[in-house]
């Protein structure tokens, strides 16, 4: 699945971004799939653990709403190797801290021709299923300049908080 860079904020190199996933009953395996030319900054290696403010650099999120309540979790992805999990009570009201039974795996792979973003959730971490959820990335370039990407993007600046960005389905595994 292709995401799409916010009109407001283009990227200031030739980019394409693609997202896959796959569950299984343990894990919420992740991939994102970066192309183009340019340069990214990517964080450094900072090993597994929870951080704040990943979305500030480049970073690989995804957002998931369990039944028809205004309730979200979010979870933060970095390729330095710490993520973040947050459940909301409501748009962006209500953030606190997700306990996850063990934390995300996270690996960075950067080629010549494309790089790729690899993540793991437990889905004993993840909310009850079916979800609605939504898939996004933030890129910043080495100049400085970010990017948001996502599948969709129903607002007139970039929000991957808002509901209609939860543009697909999360089904249980089989």
């Amino acid at each position: 699945m292709d995401l799409t860079p916010h009109p407001s904020s283009p990227p200031a190199g030739e980019w394409a971004v693609r997202f896959s996933w796959r569950l299984t009953p343990h894990w919420l395996t992740l991939r994102w799939r970066i192309a183009g030319k340019g340069e990214l900054a990517i964080p450094k290696l900072a090993g597994q653990g929870r951080a704040d403010g990943l979305w500030q650099a480049t970073c690989f999120e995804i957002f998931l709403r369990h039944g028809e309540g205004p309730g979200y979790s979010e979870f933060n992805l970095s390729p330095s190797e710490r993520w973040a999990a947050y459940d909301f009570d409501d748009y962006r009201e209500g953030m606190r801290e997700r306990d996850l039974p063990r934390a995300p795996v996270c690996s960075w792979r950067a080629g010549s021709a494309f790089s790729l973003f690899d993540a793991a959730i437990p889905t004993h971490g993840l909310p009850d299923l079916p979800a609605a959820f939504g898939a996004s990335a933030v890129l910043e370039e080495a100049a400085g300049k970010k990017s948001y990407w996502a599948v969709s993007h129903p607002g007139s600046r970039p929000d991957f908080h808002h509901a209609d960005g939860f543009a697909l389905a999360l089904e249980p595994a089989s």
